[in-house]
């Protein structure tokens, strides 16, 4: 898939994208619609008849595992782990990686070019989400490029722009753990108040996962993306910021970020993702960086992306529970703790603070060895508050069997450990405002106990020869599909 037509057509095929005709109003309305319809695991949302504008708005993008699979390359029925699996192996072999390629001739964003006097980001139709937020954001889909300026590193990044007006909206990237803050304090240290930068909407959704979600400091998402996909993302290179900037996208926005704290705009709030206001800023609007729009490329006749926020489960919530499922099982792989089958992060506790990992138990106390890794390593040191240690006849995405395990195998008098004062991240509610640079974290060995030795009790089990036999008269017996 080299764009965003390709990947609707993908999901349209699967039965995953819904048409809607009816006028929608992108003030409340729309992100309503979206949300309530995702509340319900519905389909994504191509609304194709926005009040006041002739441009679509594509929603709800990658909020089930389903279009997950779809849009990461993968067959439709593929399983969160196997997904992020895939994500994992092409990280851990910088070979598997593919850099983009430059075109030149026919790039497809470019139908349509405006400089700075014809700029006017009214043109395309940002949403107000909910009426607590401070104003309309564009899309919350965009994704951010910005470059090293000693090593070339590109980072592309997906970060909320609160639309300030005609010409600028915010770049609200201004945090630790952001990679985009990396390139902001190299410019900053060398003097350097505005940094030059491109956002982009669109492409096929495979760059707002990779965008959205981690990859190691240092490595390019867009080289990610050609690994995880098979071929090269198609760029161009511009002339204003020599920025790689994808042939494919729907709409860039080009120009520079402000650094300079004394010029720096109110933004927010903004509803976060953990289905809360001001968690991270311990407030309502604060001054933030912005984006100084110099120039637009654009299709004719673009369409528009856009994501919910919020509770989960939205499509923010699926891309962070991939990305940190990839990223720490690749951890773990690095620190070599043997016997790793599947990890998971479920997007329904925003993908981020609850880790599963399924285990082969090589000895006593593995479920320690593994929390060892995970707060130890690059990734898991940061914001993880509860990690559930399962074995290996329990798929880490199978929560079904992640509880039952914790239900019949976790005595938590034994099997739980409590750590205190661990990193964590500023969006964590539940944490004491002013408070929240340290908080807690607990280990749940939900694995059969080692002790229990040739005591184990026996598991109810089906027999494998019927089973088979099960399956292969499924349709038989009236269901739709196969088992």
């Amino acid at each position: 898939m080299k764009d965003l037509r390709d990947w609707m057509d993908a999901i349209e095929k699967a039965g995953e994208l819904k048409r809607i005709t009816t006028e929608v109003d992108y003030h409340l309305e729309l992100g309503h619609v979206a949300t309530m319809s995702e509340q319900k695991l519905g389909p994504a949302l191509l609304f194709e008849n926005v009040k006041e504008y002739d441009i679509p708005v594509l929603m709800s993008t990658i909020t089930t595992t389903r279009r997950l699979a779809i849009t990461c390359g993968q067959p439709v029925d593929t399983s969160f782990c196997d997904i992020a699996k895939a994500w994992k192996d092409v990280m851990a072999d910088e070979s598997r990686l593919i850099k983009p390629v430059e075109v030149k001739g026919n790039i497809p964003v470019a139908e349509m070019v405006q400089e700075e006097k014809d700029v006017n980001l009214y043109d395309f139709p940002s949403p107000q989400l909910y009426p607590q937020d401070g104003g309309r954001f564009l899309g919350l889909a965009l994704n951010f490029i910005t470059q090293d300026p000693e090593t070339g590193w590109t980072n592309v990044g997906v970060y909320r722009g609160h639309l300030h007006d005609e010409k600028s909206f915010g770049a609200n990237a201004f945090q630790k753990s952001k990679h985009a803050k990396v390139h902001f304090d190299k410019y900053l240290a060398a003097g350097k108040t505005r940094i030059p930068a491109a956002a982009y909407c669109g492409c096929d959704m495979m760059h707002f996962v990779a965008a959205a979600s981690m990859v190691p400091r240092g490595m390019d998402e867009y080289d990610v993306i050609g690994g995880v996909m098979g071929e090269p993302v198609e760029i161009f290179k511009s002339d204003m910021t020599g920025l790689p900037l994808p042939a494919h996208a729907e709409v860039i926005l080009e120009g520079e970020i402000e650094l300079d704290p004394s010029k720096w705009k109110m933004e927010g709030p903004l509803g976060e993702y953990v289905g809360y206001y001001g968690v991270s800023t311990g407030g309502g609007a604060k001054p933030k960086p912005w984006f100084d729009v110099k120039r637009v490329y654009r299709r004719k006749k673009p369409i528009w992306v856009a994501s919910t926020v919020g509770r989960p489960v939205g499509d923010t919530h699926i891309v962070n529970a991939v990305g940190q499922t990839a990223l720490i099982w690749l951890d773990l792989e690095r620190a070599r703790v043997p016997g790793i089958k599947s990890v998971y992060f479920p997007p329904e506790a925003t993908g981020r603070f609850v880790c599963v990992v399924s285990t082969e138990s090589k000895f006593p106390a593995h479920a320690y060895r593994v929390a060892g890794a995970i707060n130890g390593g690059e990734t898991g040191h940061f914001g993880k508050k509860v990690i559930i240690v399962v074995d290996e006849d329990i798929p880490a995405d199978d929560m079904a069997g992640v509880w039952w395990s914790v239900g019949c195998r976790y005595n938590p008098a034994t099997d739980t450990e409590i750590w205190h004062k661990i990193r964590q991240t500023p969006f964590d509610p539940a944490l004491p405002p002013g408070q929240r640079e340290y908080g807690s974290g607990i280990l749940i060995d939900a694995t059969t106990p080692a002790e229990w030795g040739d005591n184990k009790p026996v598991k109810v089990e089906l027999d494998p020869e019927t089973s088979d036999k099960c399956a292969a008269k499924w349709k038989e017996y009236g269901f739709e599909k196969p088992y």
